[in-house]
């Protein structure tokens, strides 16, 4: 809904009603919600954290029970029936951080007491968890002739909090699949049911027998029920543009998709508004929470940071996320780090899908939090920082060759025995790669898929840099400038008029240094 008077930012704020009667702006999701709620009956949504899950399952409660004045200019407001009204049960893992199975079952037994207060006054009997929620829905049921409508808001937190501590995360999910075992049983009292997290874990693990629940995650229809797209910007927050860089707040925080190509890609909205009212650009969903877990793992597996910029998976890896089997592609895909970029098949009926990072706030701030598990400490960091632009801008190649031996040679010796990542050539490339994406200037990967070379652009202040990346065994061969020159590399940017510098670079495995820094500028 546009409007031409600056309004309230609704940093934080989750309650639909608050947003509606408080003078916040508010970004109209009631078309795609109509369309949700009249398809199917059961649905499960894995958004990351931040964008919106909590605010699209409130609306979604004010809605069924009849709240008319809220919707009020909004697109579903002529469009629904406010006379049938549903009881609402709304549960939610989303505050706190559960270490046990008592606890888990503690606030799983107030949240049931809670609502069933909402229908009758008798005492809550003393039963096991699934029948007292299976009482709940039904008692609900009874007393208002319409069937439940069930939102569970961060239904995986709990295990997520301990997904380090395999024997605790166990444990609370065997609680949470006590409570969700319900659910099939219970359909003639239900009338919707909603389920949203940041993973996808198995229908085996949680939700055993209710194979009717729609994960509507990749659908195309479906992919802007959470965030702001691009036509929200420009017309919902119109009067807090001017003063700002509309190609940069792209650049920067756009790029998210749940589909390929053709599907409209969507903003995180708690970057958006905090830009809004920061008025500068900054990591500010990456620096909310991301979790340390996240790092641990990639740094366990040795994950080959230039990869990032173009991964490819089987829709298959993409729902593997169990405390058990935790895929590297449904740990950066699910968490919001790597983002849908195109779904293509090589065999018929067996779609591949290429993900990529979805913007500059990811590739910068994931780069940077890397570099540790790479061996780059944050002190030698602060200092590239300062050192590198400078050389780039300059185009001081003595200074930039300089600058690469040093940061080889300040990796510790220490850190080449302990780290699993050092186990393969891809190393040296992801040192290379992860430091320049770090600094946020414009780098592209031409070639993510092999260990061991990494043939990059860097586009900055004016000059283009072409690198090729080779490791040998020993002694300088000379070869990774000549590839660049053989395989025509620098033609197809010969049309910007920059100046373009081809630089090979080739890395010792015996001395775990550069032994040949080769430039030419074209």
């Amino acid at each position: 809904m546009a409007t031409d008077q600056r309004l309230r930012l609704p940093i934080g704020i989750q309650t639909f009603s608050e947003i509606r009667e408080g003078g916040y702006y508010y970004v109209d999701k009631t078309p795609v919600i109509e369309r949700l709620v009249h398809q199917n009956k059961y649905y499960f949504l894995s958004r990351p954290r931040r964008f919106g899950k909590s605010l699209l399952l409130d609306t979604l409660r004010c809605l069924f029970e009849g709240r008319r004045s809220l919707f009020e200019g909004l697109y579903i407001h002529d469009r629904w029936d406010w006379q049938t009204v549903h009881p609402v049960i709304r549960l939610s893992f989303g505050s706190g951080v559960m270490r046990s199975r008592d606890e888990l079952d503690e606030r799983i037994r107030h949240q049931l007491r809670r609502h069933r207060e909402r229908f009758t006054l008798a005492a809550t009997p003393k039963a096991d968890i699934p029948g007292e929620f299976s009482d709940l829905l039904e008692l609900a049921y009874q007393e208002t002739g319409k069937p439940a409508v069930l939102l569970i808001d961060e239904y995986d937190k709990p295990i997520l909090d301990n997904i380090r501590d395999p024997e605790r995360a166990r444990e609370l999910r065997e609680g949470l699949k006590n409570l969700y075992s319900v659910l099939k049983d219970a359909d003639p009292h239900l009338h919707l049911v909603l389920l949203t997290g940041v993973s996808k874990f198995s229908k085996v693990s949680l939700f055993s027998g209710l194979n009717n629940l729609r994960d509507i995650t990749l659908l195309p229809e479906f992919t802007t029920l959470c965030g702001y797209t691009d036509d929200d910007l420009d017309t919902v927050f119109a009067p807090e543009l001017p003063g700002l860089d509309r190609d940069a707040i792209r650049q920067w925080y756009n790029g998210y998709r749940w589909g390929g190509q053709e599907v409209t890609s969507v903003y995180n909205p708690f970057d958006v508004l905090l830009l809004l009212q920061n008025r500068q650009f900054g990591p500010y969903w990456f620096e909310s929470a991301t979790p340390t877990f996240l790092v641990d793992i990639l740094k366990e597996r040795g994950v080959f940071t230039p990869a990032l910029t173009a991964w490819h998976s089987r829709p298959a890896l993409l729902s593997r996320f169990d405390v058990e089997d935790i895929s590297t592609d449904a740990l950066l895909f699910q968490t919001g780090y790597l983002t849908l970029k195109d779904i293509h098949e090589e065999v018929p009926n067996r779609p591949l899908y290429k993900l990529g990072l979805p913007n500059q706030e990811v590739e910068i701030s994931l780069n940077e939090a890397l570099l540790p598990a790479l061996g780059v400490t944050h002190a030698v960091f602060d200092d590239v920082v300062i050192r590198l632009p400078r050389l780039l801008k300059a185009a001081d190649m003595a200074g930039l060759e300089a600058h690469m031996k040093a940061l080889y040679a300040g990796l510790p010796h220490d850190w080449y025995r302990n780290n699993p990542i050092a186990q393969y050539e891809g190393h040296y490339a992801s040192v290379f790669y992860s430091h320049f994406a770090a600094l946020g200037v414009q780098v592209t990967v031409e070639d993510s898929s092999h260990h061991g070379k990494v043939d990059m652009a860097v586009d900055f202040a004016g000059h283009i840099y072409l690198f090729e990346f080779k490791v040998v065994e020993q002694l300088p061969e000379g070869k990774a400038l000549e590839q660049i020159k053989a395989r025509g590399y620098a033609d197809k940017c010969r049309a910007t008029g920059k100046p373009i510098h081809l630089i090979g670079v080739e890395f010792s495995r015996e001395q775990r240094q550069i032994v040949a820094f080769d430039v030419e500028r074209i």
